[in-house]
């Protein structure tokens, strides 16, 4: 892709972030803090952060660098979903912005009908019930941690994946983790409590979509998905790393979280995050093979069955 072409990817994920005014600070403080990281590898994120908070481009011009290029933008409308759909099913803000969105690309109803279809399927997939409540206690450890090591495998596999729609699961399979732990440990928990859980260790799920994207962005993995400049082997590899670790680390917080009856308070939880994310990241190396099994294994067209059987 061209400079401006990149440029134009990044500001299209940050609108679609914001779309809905996120309101959330904490998510709103990890995307700041994603931006600054990403420009001092090279790529001026700050800056378009600025410009879509505080000058809020037009989409027509925006888009401009990409509606000459077919692949280039559906795969942006494609992304612009993923991250609007990331933390549930679109709102109406989110719907409208997309609306404008595919009319800015220039590109066909249908088609971008059945792309948002697909990721609201996957968004909706239960990852947890709404009820809330305790239910008795049948914690077997082992069978817990193989559930976290399955989780992340799983995670990592789909980050292998060039789809758009694999890199969605990634997070309602993490919600869908730490309800079975929860459940576990004698607490039935619903997704609004999950996610609160996971925000608070600094992962929010806007957030953790854009870092998935951009690690994609930043590593050349998007000009192999379009048919450009090849794929960099080496950053694809710790994107997938990286969705293992995560996962594993939050599922190693919430064994302790849920096993101790929910006695850590925030500040603990997510300063014991990081480490655990770098104890992760060891781990890597010797599930490689497995990671590269489950990739071979995923059907896509089964994602929402795979997160409810999880």
């Amino acid at each position: 892709m061209t400079p401006e072409q990149t440029r134009a990817m990044v500001t299209v994920a940050l609108m679609a972030a914001f779309a809905d005014g996120l309101k959330d600070e904490r998510e709103r403080s990890r995307i700041k803090a994603l931006a600054h990281r990403l420009s001092a590898e090279g790529l001026d994120v700050d800056a378009i952060y600025e410009d879509v908070l505080l000058r809020k481009p037009a989409l027509a011009s925006v888009t401009a660098p990409l509606v000459d290029d077919r692949n280039l933008s559906l795969y942006a409308y494609e992304m612009a979903v993923a991250v609007a759909d990331a933390d549930g099913v679109h709102t109406p803000a989110e719907g409208a912005f997309l609306d404008t969105l595919r009319d800015a690309l220039k590109l066909p109803a249908a088609e971008t009908k059945r792309a948002l279809d697909d990721a609201d399927a996957v968004a909706a997939a239960p990852s947890a019930p709404s009820a809330r409540g305790t239910v008795a206690p049948t914690a077997d450890q082992a069978q817990v941690d193989k559930r976290i090591l399955d989780a992340s495998i799983t995670n990592a596999a789909l980050e292998l994946l060039p789809e758009t729609l694999a890199s969605m699961a990634i997070l309602p399979l993490q919600v869908r983790m730490v309800y079975r732990i929860g459940q576990a440990h004698g607490f039935e928990l619903d997704q609004g409590h999950i996610k609160e859980f996971i925000a608070t260790l600094g992962v929010g799920l806007t957030g953790q979509y854009l870092e998935q994207f951009a690690r994609k962005l930043l590593g050349g993995v998007l000009g192999s998905v379009l048919g450009g400049m090849g794929r960099t082997v080496g950053r694809q590899a710790a994107s997938s790393g990286m969705a293992f670790a995560t996962t594993w680390a939050i599922g190693q917080l919430a064994k302790q979280y849920y096993g101790g009856g929910r006695t850590l308070d925030a500040a603990k939880l997510k300063a014991a995050f990081t480490p655990l994310v770098q104890e992760g990241q060891t781990m890597i190396s010797r599930y490689g093979p497995a990671i590269q099994e489950r990739a071979r294994s995923i059907d896509l067209r089964k994602l929402p069955q795979l997160i409810t059987n999880s």
